[in-house]
């Protein structure tokens, strides 16, 4: 047996090495919320990587960029939805890019709210009932009835705008729309008011495209333009000094963000917070560095993936934006 070979293999002399010490938060002392966020840099694993991105997104600002934040619905669906509208309130980003659920959901909300549930519910039971489950959110159908209350007179009037030769874009609508609801936690709301524009090229897909199958069937002639929408998103990229791109979730939000960016040789900043995987090449899954071999994320800006659930998430990177912002 030749325990000195083992010997060097398992105690195998190390390279000088210098770096940050890995130290958690030290809760003998008086919680403080910044010291508390700023622990998370040498903590490791995905909370240095949360860190990260509370310093890139703390950079876009410092350097004026203009920020795309792009988001799936379920995000509008749980609460970060009131967090969201606080940053299209305080105008913290520039450009809003979401599917027609972020749309939808957002009015909803502000008609009934949606209810706490279990990710453990009798799914038929729900089905018996009328309510719809999103996760371990109850959504009961009578939201919807009050949403195509809400949409039906609000597509009679786009409709008439339609005869005078006015045919309305998807951030036309989504601008129409916020100018309908009257509530300050409504993310649409402060959009309008605020003047920054919502893009959703997948209007059609969700309670939208329901009401709008109905509303079609008395107007067959009625058009929305989605083509026009995929100009203005990419000049407000081209147009920009620098840009800044937060991604919650992944899919056609994440894409349209990041492929109006392509224009302008890629964005200089890149948040990506989801729990998509890259083995089967979802766009929820891919990386900063997959955006560079397309050319929609540029060779030197930063950029970070946040793996784990963007509701846990987000809240901790916007308050660690908004200390000392």
């Amino acid at each position: 047996m030749n325990l000195k070979k083992a010997r060097k293999n398992i105690l195998k002399k190390s390279g000088r090495m210098e770096g940050l010490h890995i130290k958690g938060y030290d809760f003998s002392k008086n919680f403080n919320m910044e010291q508390f966020l700023n622990s998370y840099r040498t903590t490791g694993f995905q909370a240095t990587q949360l860190r990260l991105a509370i310093d890139i997104i703390k950079e876009m600002k410092k350097e004026k960029a203009t920020i795309f934040l792009g988001y799936t619905s379920n995000m509008v669906s749980s609460g970060l939805r009131e967090i969201i509208a606080y940053l299209a309130r305080k105008k913290l980003v520039d450009v809003l890019v979401t599917t027609a659920g972020g749309v939808e959901e957002d009015v909803i909300k502000t008609l009934k709210p949606f209810l706490l549930g279990s990710f453990h519910a009798d799914d038929r039971q729900l089905r018996s009932q009328g309510v719809n489950r999103i996760g371990n959110i109850f959504v009961p159908n009578d939201r919807y009835i009050a949403f195509e209350k809400l949409m039906m007179p609000f597509f009679e009037r786009l409709y008439k705008n339609q005869s005078s030769g006015q045919i309305i874009s998807s951030s036309e609508f989504t601008c129409e729309l916020g100018k309908e609801v009257h509530d300050e936690n409504s993310i649409l709301y402060w959009a309008a008011r605020n003047e920054i524009p919502v893009f959703c090229p997948a209007l059609t897909d969700g309670s939208i495209g329901d009401m709008l199958y109905f509303f079609m069937n008395s107007h067959p002639d009625f058009k929305l333009d989605i083509a026009s929408d995929i100009v203005k998103i990419t000049e407000i990229a081209m147009n920009s000094k620098k840009t800044g791109a937060i991604i919650l979730g992944g899919g056609l939000a994440k894409h349209h963000v990041m492929n109006a960016n392509l224009f302008r040789g890629g964005a200089d900043y890149a948040v990506y917070i989801s729990t998509g995987s890259e083995y089967d090449g979802s766009m929820a899954g891919a990386r900063p560095s997959e955006a560079v071999s397309w050319g929609k994320k540029n060779l030197s800006g930063r950029s970070v993936h946040v793996e784990g659930d963007a509701t846990i998430i987000f809240p901790l990177v916007v308050a660690g934006v908004l200390t000392n912002i």
